[in-house]
């Protein structure tokens, strides 16, 4: 499956059921975030959660200006400062809040949201 098909997030074979927990909401600290890989094989579905304050927010990890990760694993998505999330290979950078694309070469482009919602102390893919 290409990253391209992952931007659809909700058609991807690995894609969560509504109320599947991603991660702790205490792990992550301050406005800092996490990849959560969901599936196995060639193609899982990554995500990347952030917090900002005392909300949470969940992205695809993947570019919408080459359809590739803002990050590998192991390598930080977020600037120094944690005010932003960054590709790492091109440079872009998105607002926490809604994914938004301030700045790079898809300027006006947005990652694409997972809708999630802090139940019992967890992070979890929203219930409609």
């Amino acid at each position: 499956m290409s990253w391209e098909d992952q931007m659809r997030w909700h058609e991807h074979p690995a894609a969560p059921v509504d109320g599947t927990v991603l991660c702790r909401f205490d792990e992550l600290s301050g406005d800092d975030g996490r990849e959560v890989v969901i599936g196995a094989g060639d193609a899982p579905l990554r995500l990347l959660v952030v917090r900002r304050g005392d909300q949470a927010f969940a992205y695809v990890n993947c570019c919408p200006h080459h359809y590739i990760p803002l990050a590998e694993e192991g390598e930080t998505f977020l600037t120094y400062d944690r005010s932003w999330m960054i590709c790492s290979a091109h440079g872009a950078v998105f607002r926490y809040e809604d994914g938004f694309c301030e700045d790079g070469p898809c300027m006006g482009k947005s990652l694409q949201a997972v809708p999630v919602e802090q139940v019992d102390g967890v992070v979890r893919i929203k219930r409609p």
